[in-house]
């Protein structure tokens, strides 16, 4: 990093953090600091529901995935528009009838006070999860390319965003979040521009499509259905607009860091417009955002790519006894690159050519190379975990940074890494609000202290923004166990998600169930969601499908099983 760098990204995060203290100051009850006076316009809802969305996780891990496997990852969202229409029809009237602070005051209403502090307790324990990962995601660029402790850069990123979101509650959260939005898409969109430029000049953007559907990452639809093996595919067309759609509805229908969003806004009438939006503009930022990584991998076949992209990690194995045996294996990853490029540019002239035959040859041989390389960097995994035993060996969060690091000008280094940061701010801004709301007015409010003034209500939701902010630092610290981030993430939402949707759907559509019956469904249902997750290999977008229907059926049976009881004992 260049001073310049550091002037982009220390003056972009400092700007945002000081506007969102200065612009939201002065709260002086729970409405405003939890609900921001239902001030909000539509496009503001719009782009602050979908900068919550957008963390730190879809900037680092989301192109690194494209970068693995594809485009396929977008098949994931194609059930998010139908659930925005469904909320925007069903859910948010209901919700502002009863001019709730969250969701699960709903449930109160509709069932018994054991049941909203279920859905709530659920809440709490996932998005607690994830605000810890949010913060992790950027914590481990700064810590590499600063060589902090990863426990001191996650307590520098944790503090950032705790200043402002204690300071203005849920305005605070929507004000920055615009300008934020603008810095993610602007730097995001410049890197891609960037991406393209670097390709060699006999390779044009239609070239460089071409090359990668060929190495089989514009995988961007797949439809087919295999009763044996579809059901551990994470993503196809049909787990993406079923379990997709699920996951979608309990996400912006159910957890309160989406649903806050739109409760802030001036009518009815807004908080649709803004989910709307929403629902028309993140498949194709998704699509965006996974496309510049397809376009890194191309960028890649011409420019030989890192034999381990955590570059920090790597350097750590050259101290130890293993360090000859790591150069012997990148001299030959090195070898196996440039053979593997003479294919490339062989099948780059052979589609120019529009020769099938030729494109034929040249794609399997460009296919050997790359298995070759793989193989290459197996080996090199295995070298650095018996070199450094807790070294993390998963680098794909570390493909998109690394480019930028090594290849982007003086300047939008700077700018990419604002993007990365202001992405986690903006998340993990969200949910730390989310928490406290849910936290005051579904636990401390309700069952704690009832008599409380206004003032002690907003204190005490300053006091767990910030508690809830620490607890999230702490885990971060153990987020490096986890797979690839945007995976974990979306597997430990989809753990909860299924059971708390299916609460709310047997609350809406389902009236003869009631509160018992529901309560311990939801407790079976998430039992089985646990099963499935430890004990098979089903895909875990299934899981929002297999909670929610679980709890609906398990409500009907317990029902019965509650009437019957209850005629017996009046008999």
């Amino acid at each position: 990093m260049r001073p310049l760098d550091w002037v982009v990204l220390i003056g972009t995060l400092g700007f945002i953090v000081t506007y969102g203290v200065w612009k939201t100051r002065g709260s002086k009850d729970i409405q405003g600091y939890l609900k921001g006076d239902n001030s909000m316009k539509w496009w503001s809802i719009g782009l602050s529901v979908m900068a919550t969305q957008a963390s730190a996780i879809t900037f680092l891990s989301t192109p690194g995935q494209a970068y693995e496997d594809g485009m396929r990852f977008v098949q994931f969202y194609f059930g998010l528009p139908i659930a925005m229409v469904i909320i925007s029809i069903t859910v948010i009237p209901i919700f502002y009838r009863l001019n709730v602070f969250t969701a699960y005051e709903f449930l109160e209403n509709r069932f018994d006070l054991k049941t909203r502090s279920l859905a709530a307790f659920l809440f709490l324990v996932q998005r607690g999860l994830a605000a810890g990962i949010t913060i992790y995601a950027p914590a481990i660029i700064l810590s590499t390319i600063l060589g902090w402790s990863l426990t001191a850069t996650n307590l520098i990123i944790g503090i950032l965003v705790i200043i402002y979101t204690v300071s203005g509650g849920t305005k605070a959260v929507s004000v920055t979040q615009k300008q934020q939005m603008a810095v993610m898409m602007g730097g995001m969109i410049i890197a891609g521009i960037m991406v393209v430029n670097f390709l060699p000049e006999n390779v044009g953007f239609g070239d460089a499509v071409a090359v990668a559907g060929k190495m089989g990452r514009m995988n961007v639809v797949d439809f087919n259905w295999d009763w044996e093996k579809s059901w551990d595919d994470r993503y196809n067309f049909w787990s993406g607009i079923t379990g997709g759609l699920f996951l979608a509805l309990s996400y912006f229908g159910t957890d309160q860091s989406q649903v806050a969003r739109y409760l802030g806004g001036k009518s009815i009438g807004e908080s649709r417009l803004g989910l709307l939006f929403n629902g028309l503009l993140k498949i194709p930022m998704q699509f965006l955002i996974l496309f510049i990584g397809v376009m890194v991998f191309v960028f890649y076949q011409f420019n030989q790519p890192p034999v381990f992209f955590n570059e920090a990690a790597k350097s750590k194995v050259y101290a130890t006894a293993h360090a000859d045996e790591l150069r012997g294996l990148e001299a030959q990853y090195s070898q196996v690159f440039e053979q593997k490029q003479e294919a490339v540019q062989e099948l780059v002239v052979a589609l120019k050519a529009e020769d099938e035959a030729a494109i034929a040859a040249a794609q399997a041989e460009v296919a050997s190379y790359t298995s070759a390389g793989n193989e290459v960097r197996e080996q090199v995994k295995s070298v650095i975990k018996k070199a450094v035993p807790k070294a993390e060996t998963r680098d794909t969060d570390y493909v998109f940074i690394s480019f930028v690091m090594k290849y982007l000008p003086t300047g939008l280094v700077g700018l990419l890494l604002a993007v990365i940061f202001s992405a986690a701010m903006s998340s993990t801004a969200s949910e730390l609000n989310a928490l406290a709301s849910t936290t005051v007015v579904d636990i401390y409010k309700r069952s704690v202290k009832q008599d409380g003034s206004p003032i002690h209500y907003l204190r005490a939701s300053k006091l767990l923004t910030a508690g809830w902010g620490f607890i999230a630092i702490l885990f971060a610290t153990y987020a490096s166990l986890l797979d690839n981030l945007i995976q974990a993430v979306n597997i430990i939402g989809s753990i909860f998600y299924g059971t708390i949707l299916g609460i709310f759907l047997v609350a809406f559509y389902f009236k003869r169930i009631k509160g018992n019956a529901v309560f311990f469904a939801a407790i079976l249902a998430e039992a089985v969601v646990l099963y499935c997750h430890y004990f098979t290999d089903i895909a875990f977008l299934w899981f929002n499908v297999i909670g929610c229907v679980a709890v609906i059926l398990f409500g009907f049976i317990l029902e019965g099983l509650i009437g019957k009881r209850k005629k017996e004992l009046l008999a």
